[in-house]
């Protein structure tokens, strides 16, 4: 099922790359046009956060850098188990095709399956008309795409590493800010129930308790001004 209205085109990257100003060449065997598709993942904003008037937050590619490096301190338990280069990889990659697809949010008017069709195609995309013809290095175009659908198929452990990483670093943004703006973003909280591995239970139980202790001293803070 598709959220998309009957009367209009149905979305493509094609739909995106052709307001661009500067579309990348496609069909080359060099990846500087696939750099530049790049940028616009480290100018796009996230933006679940923008509706807490939170504007000059993080970007998706801000958001992937934590989580590259979060996978490479996985705990011992768990490293021990997984191919740790692998999630690396996973972690760069899982939100790419929102270079196109922009970061879509639960709250938008998408369905799953509209956003995950959407995002599908651009991975089809750049695996195939960005580089296509570009000699791998670590992993080729068609070595993204196969990252790609391991995360989005989520039955390796590794992928279901990376999407408890993938909402242990949201649950760590939201500490952050609600520290800095001193905004109250609990309607994430939820996002900590939905991490399945123990050990990055571990780790977001440590940050909720943060939280916990970020907000009684600032109702200890609130009570001491009022009895003033």
């Amino acid at each position: 099922m598709s959220s998309q209205n009957p009367s209009e085109p149905l979305w493509t990257p094609q739909s995106v790359l052709s307001t661009l100003p500067y579309p990348p060449d496609e069909n080359s065997t060099s990846p500087v046009p696939f750099f530049h598709l790049l940028e616009r993942l480290k100018t796009t904003k996230r933006e679940g956060w923008r509706r807490f008037d939170i504007n000059s937050g993080e970007s998706i590619s801000d958001h992937m850098y934590r989580m590259s490096v979060m996978t490479m301190l996985a705990p011992p338990s768990l490293a021990s188990r997984l191919n740790l280069p692998h999630c690396m990889k996973m972690a760069l990659i899982h939100d790419m095709a929102e270079s196109l697809v922009g970061d879509i949010t639960p709250v938008d008017p998408i369905t799953k399956t509209e956003k995950a069709r959407r995002e599908a195609a651009v991975m089809e995309y750049i695996s195939k008309s960005l580089l296509r013809g570009v000699p791998g290095g670590m992993i080729t175009g068609d070595g993204i795409l196969a990252v790609f659908n391991e995360y989005e198929a989520n039955e390796t452990l590794e992928a279901q590493f990376v999407h408890d990483v993938d909402k242990m670093e949201l649950l760590l943004q939201m500490v952050e800010y609600e520290r800095t703006h001193e905004v109250d973003l609990d309607e994430f909280l939820g996002v900590a129930r939905r991490i399945h591995l123990p050990e990055i239970q571990e780790w977001a139980a440590t940050v909720l308790k943060e939280r916990e202790d970020l907000w009684e001293s600032r109702q200890e803070y609130s009570t001491a001004r009022e009895s003033q």
